[in-house]
């Protein structure tokens, strides 16, 4: 496998990623591809000719061998490096698509219209892209993790194995090549998976929680905007109209009109009149 090629294809997603998924990267290709290429691939070698059983049974060591390691550990780790790079792919497939999208756009409105910002800023679509991509990961290590769980017994390796599968005559021992050598990089690419694991769920758990804030941003600053929007509208004089009326302003515009004459006829005028001139007359009278 020309684990080169692979680097320089997961190279691209570096520069779409967080801090989270640039440790992760750097995690993969130092604590596990590298790891695999110049020790792991050494330490096993073929496994089958380091495999002895004390029979010369033709066929009883294959059948035993095929029984106690039915996977080998290096093929199922490079499947699995495989399969959990992959979904970092999903990532720059959504970028190269908005790429075209916008040399699209740009070919048919020229070339000072743009359709994004920037494409590879992680919103919108790409932003569920990159998080279904965490979650693919995680699903995938962990699936990984149990499937080496389940087929070699708590990642142990014995140094001795006993076999009664047929066709050997009867129950056969059979010795492991470096069993040592090969559970201390079992633990190494248990643990490094693990880590990885980890590190997915905490950039899960960033893009989540940053999404949760600039939506909450977002929320107060309408909010905002609209009571300063209110207080302007209030304090325009030519909005004052919409303001609404006091009960006693009602009260009063409601109460009928008063028919009392501001004014006294003019004969109660003339009598005062004569009242204030001549009082005696009007005692006499």
């Amino acid at each position: 496998m020309d684990w080169k090629t692979f680097q320089a294809l997961l190279s691209g997603v570096n520069k779409y990623s967080t801090a989270f998924g640039r440790v992760w990267l750097s995690v993969v290709f130092v604590f596990r591809v590298m790891v695999y290429v110049v020790a792991a691939e050494r330490v096993w070698g073929d496994e089958q000719k380091d495999f002895d059983c004390n029979t010369k049974q033709p066929g009883c060591a294959n059948v035993c061998y095929d029984h106690f390691f039915p996977i080998s550990h290096i093929r199922l780790w490079a499947l699995q490096l495989i399969f959990v790079t992959c979904p970092s792919f999903m990532v720059v497939m959504h970028v190269a698509y908005r790429d075209d999208r916008e040399r699209k756009y740009k070919a048919r409105h020229g070339d000072n219209s743009k359709l994004y910002n920037n494409t590879g800023k992680k919103h919108g679509g790409l932003w569920w892209t990159y998080l279904i991509s965490l979650f693919v990961k995680t699903g995938i290590e962990v699936a990984f993790l149990y499937i080496l769980h389940h087929v070699y017994d708590s990642f142990y390796l014995p140094r001795l194995v006993k076999c009664e599968v047929l066709p050997c005559p009867n129950q056969v021992d059979c010795y492991i090549g470096h069993p040592t050598e090969k559970k201390v990089f079992t633990y190494f690419m248990v643990g490094a998976s693990a880590l990885c694991i980890v590190l997915n769920i905490c950039e899960i758990i960033y893009l989540i929680s940053k999404r949760i804030v600039r939506c909450a941003n977002k929320i107060k600053r309408r909010s905002r905007q609209r009571v300063a929007h209110q207080d302007n509208y209030n304090d325009d004089p030519f909005n004052n109209c919409n303001v609404p009326m006091l009960k006693q302003d009602i009260k009063e515009k409601e109460r009928p009109p008063s028919f009392k004459s501001a004014y006294r006829p003019s004969g109660l005028k003339l009598e005062e009149k004569i009242r204030a001139s001549a009082p005696n007359l009007l005692m006499a009278s």
